[in-house]
């Protein structure tokens, strides 16, 4: 697998659109940290650790829908393998003028937007989401 955090926001993109309640991911230290942000940002439910059935780790990220729609409108990968995005703290792409936002991995951690521009550091935009 080439980009490990694509195929992460693509699977819980699917899952959203059929309507389903859990999608299970492959586990890395990365996802954990792009979902800590969704969950803080409300737009996930939660994530449970867990194995599958070869004794693989797993995430298993609880969806969230309001009025049968998801909370995810739209996920789109913004720097990939192929082409890496950075941005300074005053350069943050904001996402529908600040209703979404944009995961951004930094010196300090992978953290919104909005808190890497308090805490005035840029770094490599992941993905923005709405």
């Amino acid at each position: 697998m080439n980009d490990p955090i694509g195929d992460m926001l693509t699977r819980i993109r699917n899952a959203g659109m059929r309507g389903k309640s859990t999608v299970m991911v492959p586990a890395s230290k990365m996802r954990v940290r792009v979902l800590e942000v969704l969950a803080s940002e409300g737009y996930i439910r939660g994530f449970e650790h867990g194995t599958d059935v070869r004794d693989h780790p797993t995430i298993e990220i609880s969806l969230k829908y309001f009025e049968g729609a998801p909370a995810i409108r739209e996920m789109k990968r913004v720097s990939k393998p192929g082409r890496r995005v950075y941005a300074g703290a005053k350069d943050l792409p904001s996402v529908r003028q600040g209703l979404g936002v944009s995961i951004v991995s930094t010196p300090q951690g992978v953290m919104s937007d909005a808190n890497a521009r308090a805490a005035n550091v840029g770094g490599e935009v992941l993905c923005t989401v709405f």
